[in-house]
């Protein structure tokens, strides 16, 4: 036998994980709806106070799920109403997660596209500064000395 075969299976202990589980998940939800609404507003990526929460609360769970696939901790509910309870909360997290992914991407996109107008900005203007011409070569500007004599 192997030891993983060995190991006694609580049903009681299996349920208290489900609750664990869904309340973790619960408070993934909580923080990736948060952080869409953020996205939503159009706010960077990079400036939003959710990201090091969910990440810490996306580590527990994949921890979690490494776990139950790995067979050290079988996950084995019993309770019907609380099985179905956890398999609604999984599917409620994908689509908060799909929506979050959408987000994350178009803020992506958008920094992208401030940062090449900035840096479209910086080439204009060098350029107009500039006393070199495409070819490297130094450019004088035509100018006129006029002098205003009378005699």
């Amino acid at each position: 036998m192997t030891p993983e075969r060995n190991i006694k299976i609580n049903p009681a202990g299996n349920d208290e994980r489900a609750r664990s589980l869904i309340a973790l998940i619960d408070n993934l939800i909580e923080i990736v709806n948060e952080e869409n609404v953020e996205l939503a507003k159009g706010l960077p990526a990079s400036r939003l106070k959710q990201v090091d929460e969910k990440n810490r609360l996306a580590t527990l769970f994949e921890q979690c799920v490494a776990e139950a696939v790995g067979k050290t901790a079988n996950l084995n509910v019993q309770d019907r109403a609380l099985r179905e309870q956890l398999m609604d909360r999984i599917l409620k997290l994908r689509v908060a997660m799909d929506e979050n992914v959408m987000r994350l991407r178009a803020a992506i996109d958008a920094s992208n596209r401030r940062i090449e107008a900035i840096m479209q900005a910086i080439r204009e203007q060098i350029a107009n500064v500039s006393p070199y011409g495409a070819g490297g070569r130094r450019v004088t500007s035509a100018m006129s000395y006029g002098t205003n004599v009378r005699a």
